[in-house]
């Protein structure tokens, strides 16, 4: 187990965000069933075996080839209750059923980067660090690359990009020093010219919401979030909880707006005199604002102050009910 007791060690590589609100809010229990959806460095999934010993289950996936890889040689010591595939979260539900997972009583997914990834120079996600422009998640299945973005797409796209994304207030400057500048080959002629663009601006690197964005647009984080989401709902078992942590304020709104509208009778239209949806309320809601790191973890873990965690519980009468 030392593997798993690295990935649960506080180690700056390892460090799971809001591990213990995210224990709490799942309270994960022998003979139970569970999926990791982002497992990263596992140590979420690490905990949720733990705690579900000595014959909980947990199918974990990624998206990312090379976090699969670790996550097997972490999780090899819980034998057959780890199963692990890779594959991006919003083929949760095709993943699940071909691993034999259906009715699930909780879900994690952590929607950030893993520190493993920042600190590869190779994929370019790190503005610290120089690297290709690459920022997939899935080099082996996606062949767009944040540079084709940054070399090939006209001013406004780029613009929008930035904007949309990263709530870049100075899109248009940025992609036009861009498109005056190309071709960009490395993370750290982007970001070099970033900040000299827009100038420093706090604590926060000016460059920051730049590769946010281009992230988010390579791997197409927000439409994969909107497609999971549902997935997941049909996934839980009656009384299984989604706990989903994001870490800006695109995610966490794209999470908080589909666990309300699932936890609302009526979702017609305000201006409806009568309510013609016939919406029935699949969710109760388990934190009504979201769940923040508290002072200590980070200070001991600074990439953790943005996380966010919302949860919700599957009511029943689901279609997941019966298993």
């Amino acid at each position: 187990m030392e593997e798993c007791e690295k990935a649960l060690s506080g180690e700056p590589e390892h460090v799971p965000v809001l591990l213990d609100e995210v224990l709490a809010a799942l309270a994960p229990a022998p003979g139970r069933c569970y999926v990791d959806a982002t497992v990263g460095a596992a140590g979420h999934a690490c905990a949720l075996l733990e705690r579900s010993s000595p014959d909980g289950r947990l199918l974990a996936l990624d998206a990312d080839a090379e976090a699969v890889r670790y996550a097997r040689s972490v999780l090899a010591a819980f034998g057959d209750r780890a199963i692990v595939r890779q594959g991006s979260f919003d083929r949760l539900a095709e993943i699940a059923t071909e691993a034999g997972f259906q009715a699930v009583d909780g879900i994690v997914a952590d929607l950030g980067l893993s520190s493993r990834q920042l600190a590869d120079a190779r994929r370019g996600f790190s503005f610290q660090v120089e690297g290709p422009l690459d920022m997939r998640l899935d080099p082996s299945g996606q062949t767009t690359t944040a540079a084709d973005l940054v070399n090939t797409l006209p001013e406004v796209e780029l613009a929008d990009i930035f904007y949309r994304y990263g709530e870049e207030h100075r899109a248009r400057a940025v992609a036009r020093a861009i498109v005056r500048c190309r071709p960009l080959r490395t993370t750290t002629e982007l970001a070099e010219l970033v900040a000299r663009t827009v100038g420093r601006r706090g604590r926060i690197h000016p460059a920051t919401r730049v590769f946010m964005a281009l992230r988010i647009a390579v791997n197409d984080e927000l439409g994969a979030l909107e497609r999971m989401l549902p997935q997941a709902v049909d996934l839980l078992a009656p009384g299984g909880r989604l706990a989903v942590i994001s870490f800006h304020s695109l995610e966490d709104r794209i999470v908080k707006t589909y666990l309300r509208r699932e936890a609302s009778g009526c979702i017609c239209p305000p201006s409806a005199p009568v309510c013609r949806c016939g919406h029935v309320p699949r969710l109760r809601l388990i934190t009504r604002r979201p769940i923040m790191p508290s002072a200590r973890e980070q200070a001991q873990n600074p990439r953790s102050r943005s996380a966010r965690l919302r949860v919700a519980e599957k009511l029943p009468g689901g279609p997941s009910e019966g298993r």
